[in-house]
């Protein structure tokens, strides 16, 4: 697939390169791609990102995000899947930008007609493309109305390693502020483990058999 990142930071690029790595084509988008040379990854501006890509990937600050996508325009947005992993935090990163909300839910309200869905932004970028190099992957979340956008979503994780029994669809775009409203226990965790490249797992109740 066309795959059009909108960010040239730690989490676009990680996710540049493991899906080109399995074989989609790759395009980061920046508001200054003449300076964003040396990336070992194409770069253009992000209207031409846009037209290029069958998947949009959000990888932008949370706290610009839904005005970086308004610069690009609804009508260039229309119809094409936008996957968000991006999480608005403070410049401290102690406060979210949306206490009451998520940035998900608001770029989905912003742009009717681009299904959005939530997912990859309960962990680091190192996690994100290598869950192998876990010592088990845990589980990775999706989050969005779009039945159709989720399961395309889907093959894209799996693509980066993420097996479907990984994937944990939990429910529509307003379960995308629980995905971010993780960032703080993320941050404690991270400080309790010593690393950022960790992730999460589900565990639910072991089954037993009935008399």
């Amino acid at each position: 697939m066309r795959i059009g990142l909108l960010g040239t930071g730690n989490v676009a690029r990680a996710l540049a390169h493991g899906w080109r790595a399995a074989g989609h084509d790759v395009l980061l988008g920046s508001r200054r791609p003449e300076e964003r040379t040396g990336l070992d990854l194409p770069v253009a501006g992000l209207g031409e990102t846009a037209a290029h890509a069958e998947v949009l990937v959000n990888a932008t600050p949370g706290g610009v995000s839904v005005a970086l996508l308004h610069s690009i325009g609804a009508p260039a947005l229309a119809g094409t899947l936008l996957i968000d992993v991006g999480v608005g935090l403070s410049d401290d990163f102690t406060e979210l930008t949306h206490p009451n909300s998520s940035l998900g839910e608001l770029i989905q309200e912003a742009f009717p007609l681009t299904p959005v869905v939530k997912t990859l932004c309960t962990m680091d970028s190192s996690a994100m493309t290598a869950p192998g190099e876990l010592t088990e992957p845990g589980t990775v979340f999706l989050s969005g109305d779009d039945i159709e956008a989720k399961r395309t979503t889907g093959h894209l994780l799996t693509d980066l390693g993420w097996p479907p029994s990984t994937q944990l669809d939990i429910g529509g775009i307003t379960t995308a502020r629980g995905q971010e409203h993780f960032a703080f226990l993320f941050m404690g965790i991270a400080d309790g483990v010593g690393s950022h490249t960790f992730n999460i797992k589900v565990v639910t109740r072991r089954q037993t058999d009935t008399p």
